[in-house]
């Protein structure tokens, strides 16, 4: 990370508090000022250092694999908070449809927040979001061809060929690693938590292991597909897919 004079405003910046209660506390008085909303929430982000929260018997979990944040499952806690300061369409824009206004495009956002929490939420992007695009169009694929082929030949549990094809390993064995590495139990049953966590781990393990030009292709193939599912929902993303793929940092939290 650099050191220069304006990442180290940021950090001290960053460091003001770690008590959600404050933050919050903050969101609502800049709203009640009148500060537009998208503002006082990318104010509130940056300052949060909370990775995870239990909160009315819901876990959040912002922070993954110690490097990539969550940003719209922060957004959606800051805003729950202040309901009645923020226009019901307004947060479901950005919470179901990753839309902010216009005006806080990439270039605002970034430095809205802050370049660790940028870097991080980049790392959420290529890591969970993308990977997971990508799993759903290789597993597109051998749905097809399974349907095409009249004497089979396929896995029919199309994760499981799809998973082969991409990490050139059983999911089932990608899954004993990932937790054997994290010291977790073993079983069948996965928390959406402990999901998204083996996601980010599969998208560094396959920046490890697979032949670059492999894992360029792949890349490019979860970007395409990420795009034709935001184009069904009409839906403008609120990360340029054009940026190269960040390094995986760890963000002190």
């Amino acid at each position: 990370m650099t050191t220069d004079a304006t990442s180290t405003q940021d950090l001290v910046y960053d460091d003001l508090t770690r008590d959600p209660r404050e933050v919050i506390a903050g969101l609502r008085s800049a709203l009640q000022r009148g500060e537009p909303w998208p503002s006082a929430l990318l104010a509130a982000v940056r300052r949060w250092r909370v990775p995870h929260e239990l909160v009315d018997g819901r876990h959040y979990y912002y922070l993954i694999g110690g490097e990539a944040f969550d940003w719209l499952l922060l957004a959606e806690r800051l805003l729950d908070a202040v309901a009645d300061l923020v226009n019901e369409a307004d947060r479901a824009a950005l919470i179901d449809h990753g839309r902010l206004p216009d005006g806080y495009g990439a270039e605002v956002f970034r430095k809205a927040i802050g370049p660790a929490k940028h870097r991080a939420q980049l790392n959420f992007f290529y890591g969970v979001t993308v990977e997971e695009a990508l799993q759903l169009s290789v597993e597109e694929d051998v749905h097809k061809e399974i349907r095409c082929r009249a004497w089979g030949g396929l896995d029919p549990r199309y994760d499981e060929t799809a998973f082969q094809r991409i990490y050139l390993k059983p999911r089932e064995e990608l899954l004993a690693m990932f937790r054997a590495e994290r010291g977790l139990p073993t079983g069948e049953a996965i928390t959406f938590a402990e999901l998204r966590e083996f996601t980010y781990w599969l998208f560094k393990y396959r920046l490890r292991q697979c032949d670059p030009a492999k894992v360029a292709a792949d890349t490019r193939r979860g970007l395409t597909q990420l795009a034709k599912l935001d184009a069904i929902r009409c839906r403008r993303p609120t990360t340029s897919t054009d940026e190269s793929p960040a390094d995986v940092i760890d963000v002190l939290f």
